[in-house]
């Protein structure tokens, strides 16, 4: 298998798995990035995921699904263009010879969604829109803190070896807001070097992995003592519990400059 991340607007991922006959898309924002791609490889799309409503993950649906005839697989709970088919936490779908698994994941949306496969060549790989972006998570636009935290929770569960494919090249701008928070963080330092790296080359900074997100990732440490205190020294009033801490940085984040 072989996974691909294409560029789309100013900084989206269409991401594309394939076996050299046949491909998934994930959140395909637009269409003529996929099909020019799909033509040149000569690769027949079998299906389109879909982890959110979003505009930047949905419009090219219509236009992917009328010129490939490609099943769309998105969310019970959402708005997603019509027909598709509609899953929830705990289905599973048979895609390329693999299984992927649905896990309910709200809170940057009500009903976002991600598709977890547990053994891609070996390893395994998770398509997680807008929940965990590396070194960051999605804004709340529709959920609460306590359903993002759960959802970021439950993402931390998953192998340390897990591929982590996002939807956003937001890494170098999260890392400095994590750098803000967490500026001890040795392997975070290690992270952002190797991050500045692969952009002066043009190359995308993903996938990342779970295992590393634990490592960097201030969304999954808020039972670290570092960045509890990093929150109340930011909000003296932050509650020291996992959902004061995670609060507080997240609305921190939205105003970090």
């Amino acid at each position: 298998m072989t996974l691909i991340p294409l560029p789309a607007f100013n900084d989206n991922y269409i991401w594309v798995l394939h076996d050299g006959r046949r491909a998934l898309v994930v959140d395909p924002g637009e269409s003529d990035g996929a099909l020019n791609w799909l033509g040149s490889e000569g690769i027949t799309l079998d299906a389109i995921l879909v982890t959110h409503h979003h505009g930047d993950h949905t419009g090219g649906v219509d236009a992917l699904r009328q010129a490939t005839g490609a099943r769309v697989i998105g969310p019970s709970r959402e708005i997603v263009p019509e027909p598709l088919d509609r899953v929830s936490d705990g289905d599973t779908i048979e895609l390329l010879g693999l299984r992927f698994e649905v896990l309910d994941v709200p809170g940057h949306t009500a009903g976002h969604i991600a598709y977890h496969c547990a053994n891609v060549d070996g390893r395994p790989l998770l398509f997680c829109g807008d929940t965990l972006f590396s070194a960051g998570c999605g804004r709340l636009f529709e959920g609460t803190p306590q359903q993002m935290l759960t959802s970021l929770d439950r993402l931390a569960a998953l192998p340390d070896d897990t591929r982590v494919c996002c939807t956003h090249e937001y890494t170098l701008s999260n890392l400095r807001f994590a750098r803000a928070v967490d500026p001890d963080n040795t392997d975070l330092q290690a992270y952002e070097q190797h991050c500045q790296s692969l952009r002066e080359r043009n190359l995308p900074t993903l996938p990342s992995s779970i295992g590393l997100e634990k490592q960097i990732n201030p969304f999954l440490r808020v039972r670290v003592p570092a960045l509890s205190e990093a929150a109340r020294r930011h909000a003296p009033e932050t509650p020291s519990n996992a959902l004061g801490v995670f609060t507080t940085l997240r609305a921190w984040k939205n105003v970090f400059q």
